[in-house]
């Protein structure tokens, strides 16, 4: 089954092909990010107007890659949340004409449903049940996959998202968009014990996180030294903030697996390319001789690729959309809209 699959919910316009869910014919990414690093962070309504200007000839460039004509395309799948909402639409609107003109069916996937089936194109003897650690721009969540379409949340960030966090200190301490990668490298240069910064403590929920504190603490520690005229430890403060989102992140995973007894451990979105959170995964994992999937960094951002993949599973349990499908900026993994 060729599934034509499109993303469109930040600053990426990608469109691929993917067959039966786990083979990548083609994956075809428009990236804006040298035209959002003069603003230090994404603008909407530009990255919605160039979605527009970029998703007709990309469709086109997926389909030569692929090496597949239009007929030989069986649904469209496409993100409808979360996501920017105008940048959402964009997509939405696109695959909902693709469908129509192909008459080929139309597959809502949610955006961090496909981060988490990214993991099937790099692994394909992975299957559920297994946990997953959700960590990427705007959302940080441990999720139980017990199955290609069923999830529950075990737990979530009550604030700001482990990627958002990073993203922030970066831009502060006046490093280049996205600021995740810069901040990485310094951090391996650093002494993580210099700074003394927050973790936070389980609540009511022990899975639930919160990162404000640590961004709080982090951007406190930047304007002092700008202030007072002091130098600041660039590569120790990144060493340290990245240890403490790891720090974080790291005692849950281990608590879920405790619960739920899985033996396989998956990490889904952008900020599962930080070396440090990789590293601690790995660690984890050998200490609890469990498998652990980490995709590669190619498949970690926003790509077309992975909504293809859980696309694929979408269409067998029966979840089809008609043209009154719509976008959404905030929507619950599990289908209720928040």
């Amino acid at each position: 089954m060729n599934i034509l699959a499109v993303e469109s919910s930040c600053d990426e316009t990608a469109v691929a092909v993917v067959k039966d869910g786990r083979t990548v014919l083609s994956d075809c990414i428009a990236s804006q990010v040298a035209l959002h690093r003069e603003y230090g962070g994404v603008v909407p309504e530009i990255a919605s107007r160039k979605h527009i200007e970029a998703i007709y000839g990309l469709a086109d460039e997926a389909l030569v890659k692929a090496g597949i004509q239009r007929e030989n395309i069986d649904a469209v799948a496409v993100t409808y949340a979360p996501g920017l909402i105008g940048a959402v639409l964009v997509g939405v609107n696109f695959a909902k004409a693709a469908a129509m003109a192909l008459n080929k069916p139309l597959i809502p996937v949610h955006h961090i449903k496909g981060h988490i089936a990214a993991n099937y194109l790099a692994y394909s003897e992975l299957e559920p049940p297994f946990l997953c650690l959700v960590v990427s721009g705007g959302h940080t969540m441990l999720v139980d996959v017990q199955d290609y379409t069923k999830m529950k949340i075990l737990g979530t960030t009550l604030d700001d998202a482990a990627g958002e966090c990073f993203d922030k200190v970066a831009r502060v301490l006046g490093m280049p968009y996205p600021g995740g990668a810069a901040l990485d490298r310094c951090a391996k240069l650093g002494d993580e014990a210099k700074y003394v910064l927050p973790r936070s403590k389980p609540g009511e929920n022990p899975y639930d996180m919160s990162f404000s504190g640590l961004k709080t603490a982090s951007l406190n520690l930047i304007h002092h030294a700008q202030q007072v005229g002091e130098e600041l430890d660039v590569n120790s403060l990144c060493a340290g903030f990245s240890a403490a989102v790891s720090d974080t992140l790291l005692p849950r995973v281990k608590m879920a697996l405790d619960q739920t007894g899985y033996t396989k451990l998956a990490v889904a979105g952008g900020v599962a390319a930080n070396s440090r959170i990789r590293g601690d995964i790995e660690t984890l994992a050998h200490e609890k001789n469990i498998l652990v999937y980490l995709p590669p960094l190619h498949l970690c951002g926003d790509n077309a690729a992975m909504i293809g993949a859980q696309g694929y599973y979408e269409f067998l349990a029966g979840n089809v959309a008609d043209m009154s499908l719509n976008a959404y900026a905030t929507k619950s993994i599990i289908g209720e809209e928040m």
